[in-house]
């Protein structure tokens, strides 16, 4: 899919940024999903990176994900939504560990995928990627919003008594039923959304917002403890580079 061109913008992203982030280490992919392979032996999905752990596929209610495509280029396509009066409803996640390499502290970190999905499937917030939950001490998120299918990035730094939640909202929607590259940055004082390589939106954060977590990685939703902020679209290169 998109995922080299993704790594590269992005690496050009950091150059141009270079004035807001303090001085940093090359650039290090931390945790790489292709899907390529499909699951592994007992429902796992490898990390492509070398870095990152590898993925367990969790269900509910019967929820099934399928991995499409062509032998050497697949994707993930998550469950459906479920109606509002259905006594069950099939959901899964993907979920890694408690990783440090995705604990990046204040240093620049960039996550990000390749979307596919309608805006019938967005029926609530859908947690692409996120380390950490928003009722936590910290966390690094992307999502897609639910009124206009718009990329959002958000971050929460560590230590305070009541969190900030900081988030950065495209200006454009992706749920379009076409493939978008979406990846989200936090470089010293700036979160940044791009859509297929182009800043679509930035805000300012404080320098010292400290990113760090004791949860794991999960991709497709935050949990199984409600049926809302699941993913339900197709999913592709979902990545995390530090520096």
């Amino acid at each position: 899919m998109l995922a080299a061109t993704a790594l590269a913008t992005s690496a050009t992203a950091a150059t141009a940024n270079a004035g807001t982030a303090s001085a940093a280490a090359a650039p290090v992919t931390v945790a790489r999903y292709t899907f390529d392979t499909g699951t592994v032996a007992a429902g796992r999905i490898a990390d492509r990176s070398g870095k990152g752990p590898a993925l367990t596929v969790r269900r509910a209610d019967g929820g099934s994900i399928h991995f499409n495509g062509t032998t050497a280029d697949k994707y993930a396509a998550f469950p459906a939504p479920c109606a509002d009066s259905a006594t069950l409803c099939p959901r899964v996640l993907l979920e890694g560990t408690d990783d440090a390499d995705l604990d990046p502290g204040t240093r620049l970190f960039r996550w990000g995928a390749t979307v596919r999905l309608t805006k019938a499937q967005v029926t609530d917030s859908s947690n692409v990627m996120q380390k950490g939950v928003s009722d936590t001490d910290s966390q690094w998120k992307m999502q897609i919003g639910a009124a206009q299918g718009k990329a959002h990035c958000v971050v929460i730094g560590q230590g305070a008594a009541k969190p900030t939640i900081y988030i950065v909202r495209s200006t454009v929607g992706v749920a379009d039923n076409k493939w978008h590259d979406v990846f989200c940055q936090r470089s010293g004082t700036r979160l940044t959304v791009y859509i297929d390589g182009t800043d679509r939106g930035h805000i300012t954060i404080p320098a010292t917002l400290s990113i760090g977590n004791n949860l794991p990685l999960r991709i497709g939703g935050p949990n199984f403890h409600t049926r809302s902020d699941m993913y339900h679209g197709l999913l592709d290169d979902v990545w995390a580079r530090i520096g």
